[in-house]
């Protein structure tokens, strides 16, 4: 696959002269560059903003409810990181001051049927706090919609949100988008696995509905670019990309750009946007919660009214980028294992975010362990590069039928299921998913820590850990092809009430068989990829798909 130049990974600040304050003799923001506070940065978008605002030459400030969950992404030690939630105003006016512009990157979507009180409360309270920390802009991205139609949930609640934010007294800029073409976006993995799924498919009515997608790099650039936008400009903003095309029209092109035989598509008019985001749910990794705002807004016909923007953010001089050429994009990222951010970034509505409690005599209540520890004839090394990668396309290197029921079990209860996968299929990152697990801690050769984010009565967390053998001293970072280790491995359970005391003893005969037949596969994968390393470069090996458990 050949991708064009203009669309090889570069900072969208080189398409925007004169826009952008611009960086350093050292490629970093100046001292006294205009200060950029950004919302959402766990998110999709907002994960993505950052980078491209350091390399435009802004000082940036991540604010998050828990600022650990950045700490492994690799703009960490380059920005101000500061803990604040938007939705408490003794919090948010501070995090807010002396900020040339505010980006709001918030939303409750796929939090429940109240998500639209919640964004409203959210919403409004970021607006007083920027109006009274004197903010100079405020940037957000918004939905796209139609005029003079009953709006979904979803998109009424966008809209109302812009609105407040442009009556906030603050110069304001709302961005409406309709689909965002990315790697990782929600949007384009919907229509992804539906489209490599199904060669033949019956779809509601509104795949024929006219859309306007954008592909995510030319939102950055819109976002970037919209901090420089004049103190008297205060609107709404349509931005779309060069295509107009119907659902329908996307999956067939999706289909052409991979190399798909064209697909099957019969429109019917019985598939209500509950049972259409029910089908999605199970068909892709989006779950329904997430799913059902998503097809409700697909409902409308969203094509852009006015270009507007470009009076202050110019188009590139090689223009937008076209669906074909975005689509493109996304899969040499998906390919690659080049994903920065997805859809699952964001926490799953309701997923419990406590850590595992660091005192072993924890006074919280109950906290069951079933532990496990064998001597693996490997290296760190090669353990290490088992453990990392499990889980999304590799497996659980156990009871495969156990593990693709509970994911089917999770996903009817509203759960994110095990169809999230991972960002990357060797690597990850504190705040990762992987399937219906986040990742909560990870010393690279050492430790994984996983959080379950699985509908359950209670707390729970898996534990991989790569030891010295007993009695031998501490690994260090020169032991990495030192034979043999320990892989030690811990499953945690802190109940909720008597479902949750009934859970665990109802599931904890099968832990022999889950957790057990885990540890025997994930140590002999390892064996046989430190076999491997042996015959192999350093850097080649990669761990090996696991086997049917004995």
């Amino acid at each position: 696959m050949t991708i064009d130049e203009d669309l090889a990974p570069q900072p969208v600040a080189a398409t925007l002269p004169g826009l952008v304050p611009g960086t350093g003799d050292d490629g970093l923001p100046r001292p006294d560059a205009p200060l950029a506070v950004v919302t959402g940065v766990t998110g999709y978008v907002g994960g993505r903003l950052v980078p491209e605002l350091l390399a435009a030459g802004y000082r940036v400030r991540a604010l998050a409810r828990n600022p650990d969950r950045l700490r492994s992404r690799p703009w960490f030690d380059q920005v101000d990181v500061v803990r604040a939630d938007a939705s408490d105003p003794e919090q948010i006016e501070p995090a807010l001051r002396d900020a040339h512009v505010a980006y709001y990157l918030i939303h409750a979507l796929g939090t429940g049927s109240s998500f639209a009180d919640r964004d409203r409360r959210t919403a409004t309270t970021f607006a007083r706090a920027a109006r009274a920390a004197d903010v100079g802009r405020i940037v957000y991205l918004g939905g796209l919609t139609p005029e003079d139609e009953e709006l979904s949930p979803h998109l009424a609640s966008r809209a109302e949100v812009g609105q407040i934010l442009l009556d906030s007294g603050v110069p304001t800029t709302v961005l409406r988008a309709a689909v965002i073409l990315g790697s990782g976006s929600a949007s384009f993995e919907m229509m992804r696995y539906l489209t490599e799924r199904l060669p033949a498919m019956t779809v509601p009515r509104w795949v024929d509905n006219r859309i306007q997608p954008i592909a995510v790099r030319d939102v950055l650039r819109y976002l970037v670019g919209a901090a420089a936008m004049p103190p008297d400009v205060n609107r709404a903003f349509d931005i779309g990309g060069p295509d107009v095309l119907t659902y329908r029209d996307m999956m067939q092109r999706y289909a052409h750009v991979a190399g798909l035989p064209r697909r099957v598509i019969v429109g019917v008019g019985v598939l209500t946007p509950r049972l259409s985001s029910l089908w999605v749910s199970l068909v892709t990794p989006v779950p329904g919660g997430l799913a059902r705002p998503l097809v409700e807004s697909l409902v409308h016909e969203v094509v852009c009214t006015e270009h507007d923007i470009a009076a202050h953010v110019p188009d590139p001089p090689g223009g937008l980028v076209g669906f074909e050429r975005a689509v493109l994009l996304a899969l040499h990222r998906v390919q690659e294992a080049a994903v920065t951010t997805r859809w699952s970034s964001a926490s799953v509505a309701g997923a419990p975010s406590d850590p595992l409690p660091s005192d072993p005599d924890w006074a919280g209540g109950s906290l069951y362990v079933d532990e496990r520890r064998v001597q693996v004839d490997a290296s760190p090394a090669a353990l290490w590069r088992v453990i990392e990668a499990v889980g999304g396309e590799r497996g659980w290197y156990s009871w495969a039928l156990a593990w693709r029921v509970r994911g089917l079990v999770d996903r009817v209860v509203g759960g994110p299921g095990l169809r999230r996968g991972r960002r990357d299929p060797g690597r990850l990152l504190v705040d990762d998913t992987v399937d219906f697990w986040r990742v909560e801690a990870l010393e690279p050769g050492r430790l994984l820590r996983l959080r379950a984010e699985m509908r359950l009565p209670g707390l729970a967390w898996l534990e991989l850990r790569v030891e010295p053998e007993q009695g031998a001293a501490p690994l260090t970072d020169a032991d990495w092809t030192r034979a043999p280790v320990v892989f030690s491995q811990r499953a945690l359970f802190h109940p909720r009430g008597l479902a949750g005391q009934v859970y665990w003893w109802s599931v904890a005969p099968f832990h022999g068989v889950v957790f057990g037949g885990m540890q025997r596969n994930i140590a002999r994968a390892a064996e046989r990829a430190d076999r491997a390393m042996i015959r192999r470069t350093p850097t080649s090996p990669v761990p090996p798909k696991p086997q049917a458990d004995d």
